[in-house]
């Protein structure tokens, strides 16, 4: 390694951007996904000093780029002043140390982006710890940089800065044996989530979960519905740890509202990994929002994105293409939220009203989380979808016992309570109460 590469890299540090348009991936538009691009660098601190697409026609084995393109990219480092490049894709190791020594800049590709913004971000220590994971098993095949990083507790992993290459065998060594504590960490996570979801399974509370692209507006949509003050800026990944506050919903007196991490396009594989216990909060979900940013012109690229993470997490599943909405049927009913109306031209909401004319089996509301436009229907639809197979059942139930009586007043709507005279447990109280048949289920196993 050069000893220009070996200096600090910075929040505030120029950064040139560089997508390579591969030959076959036409799904994707080059300006949005250049647009992303600005956005990562912004949400890590950088100061973008230029994007540019480059199209690849046979991607070279030793540095992905050809001469030619090499060069152009470093012309525009010395126009620019660029410290850093990113690359808006995947990168091997040999292939980002080549072209470290040839652009005599530091090089990091779209995963060791996406692994820094969620290195800073992460604010539990399961999160750090899931990062940290992601970041390990990143870096294990590169052993570019020094590990120093790994006494440290919080923050990020050092991919924008590091003294350079040392100790390779002692690095992988610890390496493994830190993997492999973190692995035991989180899997202790994992079962204590198991319990958590087997008691939530008896608790008295449905569960409602956001899922969608990042900056859809999942946070905001967060904050108007339960009250709160989660963070919600417009930047990738504002939210990565899951935060869960209670919601009152027309015909169930109360529901618990997640909030979980964004997806994003070419999501890492070893974030996908990492965050499996997080995202797995959306498997015990009774209702799925899936919030999309209607106004981006790319948002139904967005959608394929989300339904990929989504079938990848076995939420939904089948034979198909991932927009192939009959093949991936979701065992949890989805509602499509299509958010940030308000930002849409009377032409362009025309449009959206014609297609969602054209989509009568699927459930779909606009909002405005900003305005707060639709989200009362969207509370009302969510109650809906909940109690959509319900049927009204007469219970008698002892007066003294409180977790079944919470039970139907949360889960179920209650129509009438009336006593119901001595039982042999004491007085008791006889309930018409409309329950849906899940709910049923659960009723009766407590």
């Amino acid at each position: 390694m050069n000893d220009e590469l070996k200096g600090e890299v910075t929040r505030g540090a120029r950064a040139l951007v560089v997508y390579p348009q591969m030959r076959g991936r036409g799904d994707l538009d080059p300006e949005a996904r250049l647009e992303e691009a600005r956005g990562l660098a912004a949400a890590i601190g950088l100061v973008l000093a230029e994007a540019m697409a480059i199209p690849i026609r046979e991607p070279r084995a030793g540095t992905l780029f050809g001469e030619g393109q090499i060069q152009n990219i470093s012309v525009a480092c010395e126009l620019n002043e660029a410290e850093l490049i990113i690359v808006d894709g995947s990168l091997s190791a040999i292939q980002q140390r080549n072209l470290e020594e040839k652009l005599k800049r530091k090089v990091i590709d779209r995963t060791g982006l996406i692994l820094e913004i969620f290195g800073e971000r992460a604010a539990t220590a399961e999160g750090r710890l899931q990062v940290e994971l992601a970041h390990l098993d990143y870096q294990a095949g590169r052993l570019v940089r020094s590990w120093t990083h790994l006494e440290r507790q919080r923050g990020g992993f050092g991919f924008l800065g590091g003294p350079g290459e040392t100790q390779i065998e002692a690095d992988r060594r610890m390496i493994r044996d830190r993997m492999a504590k973190i692995r035991r960490e989180l899997e202790q996570v994992r079962r204590t989530r198991g319990l958590h979801r087997d008691r939530r399974e008896k608790a008295p509370w449905p569960i409602v979960a956001l899922v969608g692209y990042t900056n859809a507006g999942k946070s905001t949509l967060f904050n108007y519905l339960t009250g709160a003050d989660v963070m919600a800026e417009d930047l990738l990944f504002a939210t990565l740890d899951p935060t869960m506050r209670a919601i009152r919903l027309p015909a169930v007196e109360k529901a618990i509202l997640s909030d979980t991490v964004g997806f994003i396009s070419d999501l890492p594989t070893q974030l996908v990994a990492a965050f499996r216990a997080t995202l797995e909060e959306v498997n015990a979900a009774d209702i799925i929002l899936h919030v999309r940013d209607i106004a981006n012109p790319d948002t139904d690229s967005q959608k394929r994105q989300v339904l990929e993470v989504l079938a990848d997490l076995g939420v939904i599943g089948g034979e198909g293409e991932p927009d192939d909405e009959e093949a991936l049927a979701s065992s949890i009913p989805i509602i499509e939220v299509w958010n940030k109306w308000d930002l849409l031209t009377p032409t362009q909401a025309g449009e959206m009203r014609e297609a969602m004319a054209q989509r009568p089996e699927e459930i779909i509301v606009p909002t405005s989380a900003r305005t707060g436009m639709g989200c009362d229907f969207l509370l009302e639809t969510v109650g809906a979808a909940l109690t959509a197979d319900a049927k009204v059942y007469s219970f008698v139930i002892p007066a003294a016992d409180g977790q079944r009586l919470a039970f139907l007043h949360a889960r179920g709507e209650v129509l009438a309570e009336e006593d119901a005279g001595e039982g042999p447990d004491g007085p008791q109280l006889r309930l018409q109460v409309r329950l849906a048949e899940r709910e049923l289920g659960r009723f009766s196993a407590l």
